[in-house]
């Protein structure tokens, strides 16, 4: 097999301004670099004294990496520590008074905690949870809604020792009763409904839905928050199942004795969104994930103590779970958590927030950008974003003209961007610029962090020259590492470790090229690359073209089998304007066809351009291209479609112009 074709060519750079690298926690390349020497030349001592620093142990450890048993690694596996301490207690007396979470509701409702509050809300919640029986290693499913309850579930969780696994409130009751089940949990905690854009989601009834499709003989009871009105939300009670959150901690003391647990007991395990078949329950230790979300704030967030931060994704995601939930606590921030949608009640919503909040530090999804874009380019405008120090982009790799967009429209051209590579199994960044010291290009997640040994190598396992594509490869064991899948060891070495990288190479299914200053560039996942006449493409590079266009707000490309060329590219394309129709449509197609050719080359030109209002995405606004695959070849669509957003635009999207 040939590598992976580079088609991509972007040139543009944006180093730091010298007011943001004189202030940086990393000031610069010179810091940068002396990081990544310190890993080189002592690697288990260069992860000891950065979990000594930055996390507060019971029991110190002596022991730092353990490879006996690969790969299954252990670090730092015989100290003990609590991540709710990290996050709350080591923070008091001196943060009592200081902001922890400013929740704004769906209807713009703002509520704030300090870590004072944050405290007695966690050890009431902790309390509760004892009480009812919840023991170190139980595990706990929560199924809330966006909130400050959600964020405190999971403090409590992991007060006591019990492991979490959070399923996003938009799951179908299919998909909470199969997690239900291969965690084996003994408790559900969720809300009467959750509201988004206006909407009640009728999240106890969904639990009530889960648990009778059966096999929750494990589960003993369900503990509904009370976030919506009886009238919108009412619930069917199960008299000695069913508790009411307020119930529960009313008499319950504000103060639990966290239980100190090893460093490498589990903290939680989040099941892989999109995956199909089995779920796949990803296993995190508590230690190493706690020091790679801590240490990437630091780094790649410049996290400041007077700063604002806002992540913006949901914490049933691992983003929620790092740069919500524990990252930002870890490090006594003051964080935004939003409950609703970016769109409701306009598109104006995130950045009208921003400016009520004084955000220092804005990080969110390409989908969220190229659809905002769409539906007010402009806004951004129209709002005091002069608080912005730092931007950052999560979930796919985001495209040159949306990067610049953010960084214009959003940043005034003022502020980093940190375009961050990472996934649920690496559980902290591991690819992304340092925004004080690495000089950033639109489109590239550019260097590993420290500590992190990428690199690209094709099938057999050996590098390849850089300008070519490959297999995205982590070539040592990290401390924020999946630590392997939930009651499945044969998958996760499968998975990640397969046998022809010598079951050494964490393997993370996204191909990828460096260029010449050793940039990484993702090219989308491994399954997503196109054989097009003997070439191999990744999708992300035909798609930034498409975006590159004017007329275009989102794209997103899939192969279907063609006798000729073995594969031909397929578009699906969100523009700018209404949805074209007739001869307007194919004099777009036109257009569209030939930019692609005069922007890479005319072996990428999409063979077919179908049109949407917009694209199929999971509530998280992850592209759903499996479906995509399906509609490109004229395939009925079987699949479970519960966790889209928008179901009807599949109908739209198998029109033929």
């Amino acid at each position: 097999m040939s590598n992976i074709d580079s088609i991509l060519i972007e040139s543009r750079v944006f180093p730091p301004s010298d007011d943001f690298r004189q202030k940086a926690n990393v000031p610069g390349m010179e810091a940068y670099n002396a990081l990544c020497e310190q890993a080189e030349s002592d690697y288990e001592g260069f992860w000891a004294r950065l979990a000594r620093e930055n996390l507060s142990w019971q029991t110190p450890f002596t022991q730092v990496l353990d490879e006996s048993n690969a790969p299954f690694y252990r670090w730092f596996h015989d100290g003990e520590l609590n991540v709710s301490f990290n996050c709350i207690d080591r923070h008091l007396p001196l943060l009592a008074n200081k902001i922890a979470l400013i929740f704004e509701s769906d209807n713009g409702t703002v509520r704030r905690v300090t870590y004072a509050e944050l405290s007695r809300l966690v050890g009431q919640f902790a309390n509760g949870l004892k009480s009812l029986g919840v023991t170190r290693g139980d595990r706990v499913i929560i199924y809330m809604p966006m909130s400050i309850e959600a964020v405190v579930a999971m403090q409590a969780c992991a007060r006591i020792g019990a492991i979490h696994s959070v399923v996003f409130g938009g799951f179908s009751a299919k998909s909470l009763n199969e997690r239900i089940i291969d965690a084996q949990a003994k408790m559900v905690i969720t809300a009467n409904a959750g509201i988004r854009g206006g909407k009640v989601v009728p999240l106890k009834t969904t639990t009530d839905d889960a648990i009778a499709l059966g096999g929750c003989e494990t589960m003993e009871r369900v503990i509904v928050y009370r976030r919506a009105d009886e009238h919108d939300a009412p619930v069917q009670w199960h008299k000695g199942r069913d508790l009411w959150w307020h119930d529960l901690v009313e008499d319950k003391p504000d103060y639990c004795e966290p239980t100190w647990v090893n460093a490498e007991d589990p903290l939680f395990i989040l099941y892989t969104s999109g995956s199909t078949g089995k779920p796949k329950g990803v296993q995190h230790s508590s230690a190493g994930y706690l020091l790679g979300a801590v240490t990437s704030m630091r780094w790649v967030f410049d996290y400041k103590p007077d700063d604002i931060f806002w992540c913006t994704a949901d914490v049933g995601w691992i983003t929620g779970h790092s740069y919500v939930a524990y990252g930002p606590l870890a490090m006594g921030a003051t964080q935004v958590i939003f409950e609703g949608i970016p769109t409701y009640p306009d598109a104006g919503r995130f950045w009208q927030m921003i400016e009520r909040h004084r955000v220092t530090i804005f990080y969110t999804a390409p989908t969220a950008i190229r659809s905002l874009i769409k539906l007010g380019g402009d806004l951004p405008a129209k709002f005091d974003l002069s608080s912005l120090r730092l931007l950052g982009s999560v979930g796919e790799p985001i495209n040159p003209e949306a990067w610049m967009w953010y960084h214009d429209k959003v940043g005034g051209g003022r502020c980093p961007i940190v375009d961050t590579w990472w996934q649920t199994e690496t559980g902290s960044h591991t690819i992304s610029p340092l925004p004080g010291a690495v000089p950033a290009k639109p489109g590239s997640c550019t260097l590993p962090l420290p500590g992190i040994m990428a690199d690209i190598v094709d099938e057999a396992g050996v590098p390849v020259e850089k300008g070519s594509g490959g297999f995205l490869v982590i070539k040592r064991p990290f401390p924020s590492l999946v630590r392997t899948l939930w009651g499945d060891p044969d998958r996760f070495v499968k998975s990640y470790f397969p046998e022809e990288y010598n079951g050494r190479y964490y393997l993370a299914g996204d191909s990828a090229h460096r260029d010449e200053n050793g940039y990484f560039w993702i090219m989308g996942r491994i399954d997503d690359v196109l054989n097009v006449s003997g070439h191999r493409l990744g999708t992300m590079e035909v798609e930034s073209a498409l975006v590159a266009n004017p007329l275009v707000a989102e794209a997103a490309v899939v192969g279907r089998p063609d006798p000729l060329k073995g594969e031909a590219i397929v578009a699906f394309v969100v523009l700018k304007g209404p949805r074209p129709r007739g001869d307007e449509a194919k004099k777009i197609i036109a257009n569209l066809r030939e930019w692609v050719a005069s922007e890479i080359g005319a072996i990428a030109k999409p063979e077919e351009i179908r049109f949407g209002d917009n694209l199929p995405k999971t509530r998280s606004g992850k592209i759903m291209r499996r479906l995509l695959r399906a509609v490109a070849k004229g395939e009925a669509i079987t699949q479970d479609i519960s966790t889209l957003e928008n179901p009807a635009i599949l109908d739209q999207l198998q029109e033929k112009v």
